[in-house]
């Protein structure tokens, strides 16, 4: 047992989850090196030994990541794990990353305000006379006594501030370093420097499914510290992979079981209701009233509760989800009106997204929704609320127009599981219970949440799986041939002694790398229409005073100028070089114009038009003790005109444009009108039923619409052309062992083609590449082989800007082959497939682009191009290219 740790778990009142975490930690920091340099597959091998779920650490420094269910108290066991490291291993310097500028300003004030009721380090003695130094994303350029052997030094920066402060700027029109990189007057170095230069630096990240993506791992790699620390409740990143660095989890579905650190959530749907018929915007305003009842009838038992117990009075609210802005503003509009309960919540609501002003105050009313004194009891957002919103008094979610019900049930409830008394349960049904509104998914939500997959059933997150152990994969960035040549000549550079040979060779080297980086941008120069014209004196003038200004920018080289006579000795040599690897790809953005569309004229079939006036009521059942209970709804809409409301309805459809046949939905809402007035039963209210049945009618409506619709399909804009475009990098996944074969190699199954990495390549642009199928193999061989081919491309997905299915997806060639006379833009297919509308919509984008290339070329004096579709049963190593090419080529749309 460890002794600080048993202190620490007492002192800051740890949870039993976070008791557990915490001793893991204390576990693996004894194995563990706790080094900057170490051994990172011996340092995953003692992890994994005692955490078999952790099997990558994912990163190129330890890191170890915890997966702890909302609410239960991620926050807290930062601040345990920073007192741990600090009194039992001297650690003085931790670097916060939060994912938000909510979570941001939270974590300032949890980690540095001591009279904060939620101060981390509460019970701390050691804290007490030496408290943490906290510098901010905010104030890290300032802080003077960074030196102090005594403090304790806590940076907490947000990712998008910590983001930009990493990246280059521009000011003045200069190329400037970093801001974070730059020389600091108070350290005498960068603040950057700084901290990757520091011996115990600890990385803790919060929500760290945030920061999975390619470019934040980059970033977070470069502070080189000796441990990470991730903290979420949602161990998957971007593209939907399950963390491989997990050592430890509490899920949600394990709280809901222990029924302790968090509410009982619950769904709700009125009796006897059905979704079938009716709209949208009617289910919508049914939710909003039945959350006003549910939201008094809990108001009242939190009432009572703190009447009876002596506790604290809780004010709870409502949260209303939107999908986007324009509908929040409506739902907002129609809330604070006087047909909304006859206007008691005017006063009582608050919109937060990307358009609401006030921002000041906005923050400081959600701040303060906590607080008795904080009238506000309805929080309109769009989305969800995001993390950091950690506030205990939510009790009711209306999520309007959810995505489905797994959505529903595995995000939508996590922002209002917090409790507000302690953090525990208290006993009391009602006032430990969440509602989440759902009348139009009730039954999926129902099904979802016993469903064995669901995050309230699912007792863990992460899984081991053993073909992935044994199959282990590495990213791969392959650069251009000419990138890759410079690094070959640097690595031969780096072998000699030091010494004025050596620096000559690396100016060399270094002149060689700055004129391929600056040559590209010169296509948009009017003087350079080829890469030819790249070798006209001024236009290398030009070139030369790009690279003065590179070398000028951020930290300057010593032997600037050195480089610069260099880059002016080889430039033409270089130019050439350039040429002759790469193809040169006339760069352009190529999309197609605007869809055009009309509804003819007609008259509505009434047949159909008949509908019952509905009954209000409302139910609730628990999803994990089953309750059942029955709210009567106090209605408060005044539904308005019945022909606005269909033609509102009818307008959301995106076929459907109001200015342009307004007066055909007027008629056609007259006549859908009409025929329901004639099919009431007595006592029936014709503005009630066509507000209850709305999208119903107007679906059914839509149906004969859409009958006399006429689509104009949009041909492509004509493009600005540039002359050429440098060679993209490609990215992929390789087998770390055995991942890599020559083309040539076709010994092993079709099926397996995708795991490889293919080199071997003489005519390439890239000396390695992936592919998809063994079609694409067998072709390289053919473009290697056959000396009618000069050079050929498989292009990376950024190389081309090519856009078809009204603009919604980029076409992807597979090839692009040069010959002495012409270009050729491939694309292999299945037999079977060639004919396809998806394939065939994709070549007449291709075909264009082959169009308006060749117009450029003729124009300047370069190559025409030409689009290949070719079946795959035409492509055998015996295949010649032009025996391959000639026969599918494609010249025209079908």
């Amino acid at each position: 047992m460890n002794q600080i740790s048993e202190n620490i778990k007492q002192r800051l009142s740890l949870r039993k989850p976070l008791q557990d975490a915490l001793d893991i930690l204390t576990h693996l920091a004894g194995e563990l090196e706790l080094n900057k340099e170490v051994d990172l597959p011996t340092e995953l091998k003692k992890v994994q030994w005692l955490y078999p779920t952790c099997t990558d650490f994912e990163r190129e420094f330890v890191s170890i990541c915890y997966s702890i269910a909302t609410g239960v108290g991620k926050t807290r066991l930062m601040g345990a794990c920073i007192a741990w490291l600090y009194l039992e291993k001297g650690v003085k310097n931790f670097f916060v990353l939060a994912p938000n500028l909510t979570i941001y300003n939270k974590l300032i004030e949890d980690f540095g305000n001591s009279s904060y009721s939620k101060y981390v380090f509460n019970g701390i003695a050691d804290f007490v006379h030496n408290k943490p130094v906290i510098i901010t994303g905010d104030n890290y350029n300032q802080v003077s006594s960074l030196f102090n052997d005594t403090e304790i030094r806590i940076n907490i920066f947000n990712v998008s501030k910590f983001a930009r402060e990493t990246k280059p700027v521009k000011e003045g029109g200069r190329n400037l370093a970093p801001r974070i990189k730059r020389l600091s007057e108070y350290l005498g170095q960068s603040y950057w420097d700084y901290l990757t230069n520091l011996k115990d630096l600890v990385i803790l990240m919060d929500e760290a499914h945030r920061y999975h993506a390619k470019i934040s791992k980059g970033a977070i790699n470069e502070l080189k510290p000796i441990l990470g620390i991730e903290l979420t409740a949602t161990p998957i990143d971007e593209e939907g992979n399950q963390f491989r660095n997990v050592v430890y989890e509490y899920s949600l579905a394990q709280a809901l079981t222990d029924g302790l650190y968090v509410k009982n959530p619950t769904i709700a749907t009125r009796k006897d209701f059905n979704p079938q018929g009716r709209s949208e915007e009617e289910i919508e305003k049914i939710k909003l009233e039945d959350a006003i009842s549910i939201h008094e009838d809990t108001k009242q038992e939190l009432k009572l509760f703190a009447l009876n117990t002596g506790k604290k009075l809780v004010k709870p609210f409502i949260l209303v989800v939107c999908r986007e802005t324009i509908h929040a503003k409506a739902v907002y509009d129609l809330v604070t009106s006087v047909d909304f309960y006859e206007g008691a919540f005017a006063e009582k609501v608050l919109q937060i997204d990307s358009t609401t002003k006030n921002e000041d105050l906005i923050e400081q009313q959600f701040i303060s929704l906590e607080q008795d004194d904080n009238e506000i009891e309805i929080v309109i957002h769009v989305n969800m609320l995001k993390e950091g919103w950690d506030v205990t008094n939510l009790y009711t979610i209306v999520p309007l127009r959810a995505a489905n019900a797994s959505v529903l049930v595995e995000q939508t409830i996590g922002r209002g599981l917090r409790l507000p008394f302690g953090g525990e349960r208290t006993g009391n049904e009602k006032v430990d219970k969440l509602t989440i509104v759902a009348h139009d998914n009730f039954d999926r939500v129902i099904a979802a949440a016993q469903d064995p997959n669901s995050i309230l059933n699912k007792l863990k997150f992460v899984e081991i799986d053993a073909a992935q152990l044994s199959e282990r994969v590495e990213v791969v960035t392959v650069p251009n041939t000419i990138t890759e040549n410079i690094r070959k000549e640097q690595d031969i550079v780096n072998k000699l002694q030091t010494g004025p040979q050596k620096q000559k060779q690396q100016n060399t080297i270094d002149a060689k790398r700055i004129l391929v980086n600056v040559i590209p941008f010169f296509n948009t120069n009017s003087q350079v229409k080829k890469v030819d014209d790249l070798m006209k004196p001024e236009v290398k003038q030009q070139v030369m005073q790009a690279v003065q200004k590179e070398l000028s920018t951020g930290q300057v080289n010593l032997f600037a100028a050195e480089i610069a006579q260099e880059a002016g000795d080889i430039y033409e040599t270089l130019v050439a070089d350039f040429k002759k690897n790469i193809i040169q790809i006339p760069r352009m953005d190529l999309v197609q114009g605007e869809v055009t569309a009309s509804i003819d004229d007609f008259e509505l079939d009434g047949q159909g038009f008949s509908f019952d006036q509905l009954n209000e009521e409302i139910v609730r059942i628990g999803l994990k003790d089953k309750s059942y209970d029955i709210i009567e709804v106090k209605s408060g809409v005044n539904y308005g005109s019945p022909i606005k409301l269909l033609i509102s309805e009818l307008i959301n459809y995106s076929e459907i444009d109001y200015d342009a046949n307004a007066d055909l939905l007027h008629k056609l809402a007259k006549q859908a009108v009409d025929n329901l007035q004639n099919n009431l039963s007595e006592g029936e209210d014709i503005k009630t039923v066509v507000f209850q049945w709305r999208r119903f009618i107007a679906g059914k409506m839509y149906s004969q619409m859409m009958e006399h619709f006429r689509l104009h399909e949009p041909d492509y804009i004509k493009p600005n052309v540039k002359s050429f475009t440098k060679i993209e990098d490609w990215s992929g996944t390789a087998l770390k062992n055995e991942g890599r074969k020559d083309y040539r190699d076709d010994s092993f199954p079709a099926a397996q083609v995708p795991k490889f990495v293919f080199l071997g390549f003489e005519k390439s642009c890239h000396f390695e590449y992936k592919f998809e199928s063994r079609t694409e193999q067998t072709l390289t061989y053919i473009l290697e082989n056959d000396k009618e081919v000069l050079k050929w491309l498989r292009p990376a997905p950024n190389q081309f800007r090519i856009y078809w299915l009204h603009n919604s997806k980029l076409y992807e060639p597979d090839f692009v082959a040069e010959t002495a006379d012409c270009i050729y833009l491939i694309e292999t297919k299945a037999a079977n497939a060639v004919d396809l509308s998806e394939i065939q919509a994709k070549a007449q984008a291709a075909l264009k682009y082959c169009k308006y290339a060749t117009e450029y070329t003729a124009e300047h004096g370069g190559k025409p191009w030409k689009y290949v579709l070719i079946p795959h049963d035409q492509v055998t190593k015996t295949s010649s290219f032009r025996g391959v090419v000639s026969p599918n080529i494609v010249f025209k749309k079908p």
